[in-house]
């Protein structure tokens, strides 16, 4: 496998006067788990379906593992797992048997199945269910199988559209550490797409922020955070009056401010400028008891790129 997993330049897509994705231009190392965020209709899932060969561009070009998705998109499909929206299990059928139909398919030498089968079952802790039917199973179970069944055939590099889509926070937090931990153990890249930023700020080594169908930054979560700059504050006392909140709005230095839950939360607009306006909030009768640097989250620089303010 070659050093960079994914490698796009210019890549577009165009359905009629829709741009899906706009101008793609990124790298992807082998062996990280790089996070694709966005809203829904950001242009994630089709830049997957791209990736894969299974839509032309109308532009640009990109490789994966090394192969040219409009040459050799079928060498790309057969070294890739993918989960995209559909399971692809039969929940007719075991646990077991679905992954037994899989190894057949990708021609799994028959002493290597067994093995294989066991080995994933027992990581992702599916094994002492194996002989159950599917359709027996909870949400989370299923995603956890059809995630064995992506995995099955030891790609290099695995798709997982919304892997964790609609499933409760504590099946969504198992799975998530299940993926980090075979990304880990295996050396395999993870091309996983989420609009979930708090996942994607736990389970990725780089993340690229996509909206519009355009690549707005990337990096890894800590390179995105310290794009806000400065870092919000937040004041623990009393007196937060609307008379002084508009006066730190007036100051030229202050990016925003608002209460939050009884305390005064304070943007300003470049580092160390935080003194002189709990100054003037000192001046104003404010008393202000404790005053706390507030770390970014992936979630402000996201809405930072879209021009938004996060929904609270």
């Amino acid at each position: 496998m070659t050093a960079c997993a994914i490698r796009t330049e210019g890549l577009t897509r165009t359905f009629g006067s829709i741009t899906a994705v706009s101008d793609l231009t990124l790298e992807v190392e082998a062996g990280t788990v790089f996070g694709f965020i966005g809203q829904s209709g950001a242009g994630k899932t089709t830049t997957i379906r791209l990736l894969l060969g299974l839509l032309e561009p109308t532009s640009g070009r990109a490789e994966v593992l090394g192969y040219d998705i409009r040459s050799e998109a079928d060498k790309v499909r057969g070294c890739t797992g993918v989960l995209l929206e559909h399971s692809g299990l039969c929940e007719r059928l075991s646990a077991w048997d679905n992954l037994q139909f899989y190894a057949r398919v990708w021609k799994l030498p028959v002493a290597d199945r067994w093995d294989r089968i066991r080995e994933l079952l027992d990581r992702l802790e599916l094994w002492e269910r194996r002989d159950e039917t599917v359709a027996e199973w909870s949400r989370g179970m299923r995603q956890k199988l059809a995630v064995a069944r992506a995995l099955l055939h030891r790609p290099p590099l695995v798709f997982l559209d919304e892997p964790t889509s609609g499933l409760d926070p504590v099946a969504a937090a198992a799975l998530r550490d299940d993926l980090a931990e075979l990304a880990q153990n295996d050396g395999t890249t993870v091309f996983l797409t989420t609009h979930n930023l708090a996942e994607a700020e736990k389970i990725c080594d780089r993340i690229g922020v996509i909206a519009n169908g355009e690549l707005k930054a990337i990096g890894t979560p800590h390179e995105l955070r310290e794009q806000l700059g400065s870092p919000r504050v937040r004041v623990v006392g009393r007196g937060f009056s609307e008379q002084v909140l508009a006066i730190l709005r007036a100051r030229p230095e202050v990016r925003s401010v608002a209460r939050e839950n009884g305390h005064l939360i304070m943007e300003p607009q470049r580092q160390g400028s935080v003194a002189p306006l709990v100054s003037i909030l000192v001046g104003s009768g404010v008393q202000v008891e404790e005053v706390h640097p507030m770390r970014s989250t992936l979630e402000d620089v996201f809405f930072s790129l879209l021009g938004e303010e996060p929904v609270t």
